[in-house]
């Protein structure tokens, strides 16, 4: 059986005190959760604050994105031995804002995976379709092609020292989701094209699915077989919410 986690993504947003309230919060109530892990990813200038809030509780914590290089004259970005200096855990990579806003390419999120899992944390990778590519009818190709990203560089290994994330980027932030039927079908595919490379890594690869998961729909979601969690986006700054979403998995 796999392990359940809810994992939120902040983005860029939070202040000391926000942040504050919200993990006193949610510490708070992480009592009534009970087949879930929880973790969070902060942006980078509040991760020390989020260490000290989190340190002795059962919420993990992470970044949100990391360089490929373990140091230099890279102005701006953090590598992963920064990471662990506040003791992350995890780090998203390949999220579908920084593949579009910030054009990175299949290659460079292999190579970021391959920079998280030497420095010992464990890799949330993002992959997913555009609207215009579901439209296509080739949501399988892309998720195909990043998958194959990671497993052409690094073996399919590398992908048990992760974690797989399914975001459909029409259902981010736009409110719309997948059902969890389509979920469910594109999350088996990505099972799939695992085991035909490996399939014990295949079976034991926690996906979570990352399209506008809220307390709404995430009951539905996690019901289905190969719906290991969620990466949970504007829900994950509201308690209740984020709450309610890894309660879901009782």
């Amino acid at each position: 059986m796999r392990q359940v986690l809810v994992a939120g993504n902040w983005k860029m947003n939070g202040s000391r005190e926000s942040i504050r309230s919200l993990l006193d919060g949610v510490t708070g109530g992480m009592g009534d959760v009970k087949n879930a892990e929880v973790a969070v990813c902060a942006p980078a200038i509040y991760i020390p604050l989020v260490e000290e809030l989190l340190t002795g509780s059962e919420v993990a914590w992470g970044g949100e994105d990391l360089s490929v290089h373990a140091s230099g004259a890279y102005t701006g970005e953090i590598a992963a031995s920064m990471l662990n200096d506040f003791h992350c855990k995890y780090v998203i990579i390949g999220h579908s804002e920084r593949r579009t806003y910030h054009k990175e390419s299949d290659e460079l999120v292999a190579e970021k995976y391959e920079a998280a899992m030497q420095a010992g944390l464990i890799p949330i990778f993002c992959i997913g379709e555009t609207l215009e590519e579901r439209e296509q009818g080739i949501t399988n190709d892309v998720v195909a092609r990043q998958v194959d990203a990671v497993i052409n560089k690094l073996g399919v290994a590398a992908l048990a020292k992760g974690v797989v994330a399914y975001e459909p980027v029409w259902a981010i932030g736009t409110g719309k989701t997948a059902t969890p039927e389509q979920a469910q079908e594109v999350h088996a595919f990505i099972r799939s094209r695992v085991a035909a490379s490996d399939a014990s890594v295949a079976e034991a690869l926690q996906i979570l699915y990352g399209g506008s998961m809220n307390a709404g729909n995430a009951s539905d979601l996690l019901a289905q077989s190969d719906i290991d969690g969620g990466l949970i986006g504007g829900a994950s700054l509201k308690v209740d919410d984020f709450l309610a979403i890894a309660k879901a998995a009782n």
